[in-house]
């Protein structure tokens, strides 16, 4: 499937006066995916749903195939006979990605034992390796979690990635990249996070797995 950030902008017009740091994100993206580096997704209510979203797309096949590799599917046929081979012939490729908001347990002992807007920032000190990535998804840009996780993220060398509204917030000075779509409103930015996010896995997986 061929789906290039020019049919994203015929579908969405607003998004061409953004449309150079949408190439930058997508750049950072395919890089850090291309070198094996972890993606670590975090955002609160719908942006949470949304980088829950964004970790099932890359986790997984999206819009082709992604066979593993050849060397894993011999070992597990070796090793498992019929049922590693059906294993194998089942799984798919990934790209490495956690979301941050995913983990029940271990947030709300942190928020309850700690301080509830430490609870991303804390994971990314937990996950995070210099040269892996921090998405950080914030409509206002001001989300203190969020924040907090990027900052984190900058201090141990991880490079960050932001999707806010227009304003941008606070959250673009702790940004490589920062994906601020023309609108204000948080349902509408919402709205135009997802196409965009969408097409940024498409050029991932097809950069992958051509």
């Amino acid at each position: 499937m061929t789906y290039t950030l020019d049919h994203v902008l015929e579908r969405y017009p607003q998004l061409k006066s953004i449309a150079n740091t949408l190439e930058a994100a997508r750049d950072l993206m395919v890089k850090k995916a291309q070198e094996g580096k972890l993606f670590l997704v975090a955002g609160n209510g719908g942006s949470s749903a949304d980088a829950d979203h964004i970790v099932g797309e890359l986790m997984k096949s999206f819009v082709r195939k992604r066979p593993i590799e050849d060397a894993i599917a011999r070992q597990l046929s070796e090793i498992g006979g019929d049922a590693g081979s059906r294993i194998a012939s089942n799984l798919e490729g990934a790209v490495q990605a956690i979301c941050l908001s995913s983990h029940h347990a271990l947030s709300t002992a942190f928020m309850n034992d700690v301080d509830p807007s430490l609870v991303y920032a804390q994971q990314v000190y937990g996950y995070g390796n210099p040269g892996d990535l921090f998405i950080g998804i914030s409509t206002s840009g001001n989300a203190q979690n969020v924040l907090n996780a990027a900052l984190v993220a900058r201090a141990k060398g991880l490079s960050v990635l932001g999707l806010t509204g227009e304003s941008g917030g606070a959250l673009t000075e702790h940004c490589d990249v920062c994906i601020q779509v023309p609108e204000r409103e948080t349902f509408k930015v919402q709205e135009l996070h997802l196409p965009i996010y969408h097409w940024l896995c498409i050029e991932i997986e097809a950069a992958l797995w051509s």
